[in-house]
């Protein structure tokens, strides 16, 4: 979101050039090439580039590799990006990160390959909030878009954190159904943000009533009178 979708992808794909780079520099972590876990990432849905050989074109080029493209929103460091406190939480958080593994089947972080600090270089600007204007010309805060299926699915702890300290109250949205995203935001989120929930908004449709209900879903509009 405004621009901090380009630093994530940079930071994620730094890290990519530096397991590539150190393997291809001796591999002094001994980092199996079969089970490395981390991947690149573009901000374009391209099917092509999930999974795919890299590494290709002769010894100087690198070492060949099964490797793959997420988008953006779903590399882990966007989840990073959110969770964070601070530069140096942030910096800590990307250490931790486990890109694969080695040959003795123990894990590889990035800040075994020091890659840590350079990353959160690329993401200093990022990791503060957005400031933007509503449509009633109230403030919000747009920062950051985890997906709940695959991370916690809610803004950064930055952004609520802004909001509750300058605003007399401050409303969130968590990602996907209540059942997904709310869950998370309460047992992630707000364990490590600090701030409680006073209310709870849940959206509902008469639809989506009636299509987990008894009524079986392709008579739905035959029975929504029922409801």
């Amino acid at each position: 979101s405004l621009g901090d979708f380009h630093a994530i992808g940079a930071a994620n794909n730094l890290l990519a050039a530096m397991i590539d780079n150190h393997i291809f520099q001796g591999n002094a972590l001994k980092i199996d090439t079969r089970k490395i876990t981390w991947r690149r990432c573009v901000d374009m849905n391209d099917r092509q580039l999930r999974n795919i050989v890299c590494g290709l074109g002769g010894k100087t080029n690198g070492m060949p590799r099964e490797d793959g493209f997420d988008i953006t929103v779903a590399s882990e460091v966007m989840a990073v990006l959110c969770l964070s406190a601070d530069i140096d939480d942030l910096k800590a958080r990307l250490a931790r990160i486990i890109i694969g593994y080695n040959t003795d089947d123990q894990p590889v972080t990035a800040g075994d390959l020091n890659a840590h600090g350079a990353m959160a270089a690329l993401l200093k600007d990022a990791l503060r909030p957005n400031l933007v204007q509503t449509l009633e010309g109230t403030p919000a805060f747009i920062h950051g878009g985890p997906f709940a299926n695959i991370a916690h699915g809610c803004n950064s702890i930055m952004a609520t954190r802004m909001a509750l300290k300058l605003g007399e109250y401050a409303v969130t949205e968590a990602g996907f159904g209540a059942d997904l995203g709310a869950e998370k935001f309460i047992d992630i989120k707000c364990r490590m943000a600090g701030p409680k929930p006073s209310a709870v908004v849940i959206v509902a449709t008469v639809r989506a009533l009636n299509i987990t209900a008894e009524f079986p879903r392709l008579t739905w509009a035959k029975n929504i009178w029922r409801l």
